[in-house]
């Protein structure tokens, strides 16, 4: 039978890039092209991540600049950049589209911080979800006699050290995301 625990430590792993990764998407003061992700294009009438149909460059530190790969298409990059929720706004140069974000106000900072730390909560959620999990599976073994006790309780406390360090490492990107929206 598998380690619970490992198991258990490779899927807080996941979680911890899961959270990063939600985390990029996060505008802080400078364009970054994480802020595109998970925006749609109405490609040939289907839904198509813009990173697919389109490469984005970061010319200045508030300006992004995405060329569509088929040049066709540019109205229809532009049209899911002008709808999204990210507040620049656009300007086309022939296929090339510059997409200026407004300098960040206080309150919007405190807003995106808050948004991380939604987020960084979802992460640990997962975490404890996946710790509770490994828990049950470590009792049941030891219920069915398949591991001692002793075995059940090294393997809790090994369980519990790796969500405490994946929750704290968490945490630390928090602290490091929040440093990063606050920077003026």
């Amino acid at each position: 039978m598998a380690n619970p625990v490992e198991q258990a430590k490779e899927q807080m792993k996941k979680s911890v890039e899961a959270t990063k990764e939600n985390f990029s998407g996060i505008r802080t003061g400078r364009a970054n092209p994480a802020l595109l992700n998970g925006l749609l294009v109405d490609y040939y009438g289907a839904p198509t991540p813009i990173k697919n149909v389109a490469s984005i460059g970061v010319p200045e530190p508030r300006t992004l600049s995405i060329t569509p790969f088929d040049g066709s298409q540019a109205n229809a990059v532009e049209k899911a950049i002008r709808d999204s929720d990210l507040g620049g706004s656009t300007r086309r140069d022939g296929n090339v589209i510059h997409l200026t974000m407004p300098e960040l106000t206080e309150d919007r900072r405190k807003e995106y911080v808050k948004l991380a730390k939604g987020k960084a909560e979802d992460g640990k959620v997962a975490v404890r979800n996946i710790r509770r999990k490994a828990k049950e599976s470590i009792d049941k073994s030891v219920k069915d006699g398949d591991m001692g006790e002793d075995q059940g309780d090294r393997l809790q406390k090994d369980l519990d050290k790796a969500t405490k360090e994946t929750t704290e490492t968490i945490d630390q990107l928090l602290d490091a995301k929040e440093k990063e929206i606050m920077e003026v």
